[in-house]
């Protein structure tokens, strides 16, 4: 297009097409790169305007941004002083039940199995099979524990931090902890008047365990 432009200007050619194509010239003569080149900072980008020669500003001391004030270290940590705390931070309800049983089924039961025995299905693909929560040593960890390897991983098993929220964390860790209950309960546990239900769902397999012991 460039190489028109002179030739139509000097010849004073003047038609519809030369008009297109030198206005096409002008606009093309016009741009520049102020919008690739936009007046900011990029994040770790050098700057002679701060003594300190960074772009990028540390934090104000004694600051937080809102919404991550995370002082509890019980209900974030799963940990007070150090240590694995024995009690849940957060209520246990039948909602928080529905939820860890919902969550635990995405999360949990591809490796550890609808009833926490460890034997999920990419177990049974292949993958190495993790310990059956109803193993006495896990049975006697606080819940803290549980909570600390949600959040953390263990192993091969990875950390949940970045996919599932903190209330989500402790509502799986409860519902661990039903899986356990419910993997060790007899006949007698269960309320005299729920005892009938037992055999109201034959064939659920590893989902009958839990639905019991709720």
């Amino acid at each position: 297009m460039f190489e028109e432009c002179p030739t139509l200007l000097s010849r004073g050619f003047v038609s519809t097409r030369g008009a297109l194509v030198l206005a096409g010239c002008l606009l093309l003569a016009g741009c520049r790169q102020d919008m690739h080149q936009a007046p900011r900072y990029d994040p770790l980008e050098a700057s002679d305007f701060f003594t300190d020669g960074r772009a990028s500003r540390p934090l104000v001391a004694g600051t937080v941004a809102r919404g991550q004030l995370r002082d509890d270290d019980a209900l974030y940590l799963g940990k007070t002083n150090g240590l694995l705390v024995t009690e849940f931070p957060v209520t246990v309800t039948a909602a928080l039940m529905a939820r860890g049983r919902e969550r635990y089924d995405v999360f949990c039961a591809p490796c550890h199995g609808r009833t926490g025995v460890g034997n999920g299905m990419v177990v049974q693909r292949g993958f190495k099979q993790p310990p059956s929560y109803l193993d006495p040593r896990l049975v006697q960890q606080p819940v803290g524990y549980v909570y600390d390897v949600v959040t953390n991983g263990f192993g091969a098993m990875p950390d949940y931090a970045s996919q599932i929220p903190v209330l989500d964390r402790w509502a799986i860790t409860a519902y661990v902890r039903a899986l356990q209950v419910a993997g060790h309960a007899a006949v007698a546990d269960i309320p005299a008047d729920h005892r009938a239900d037992l055999g109201r769902n034959p064939g659920a397999g590893e989902s009958a365990a839990p639905a019991a012991h709720h």
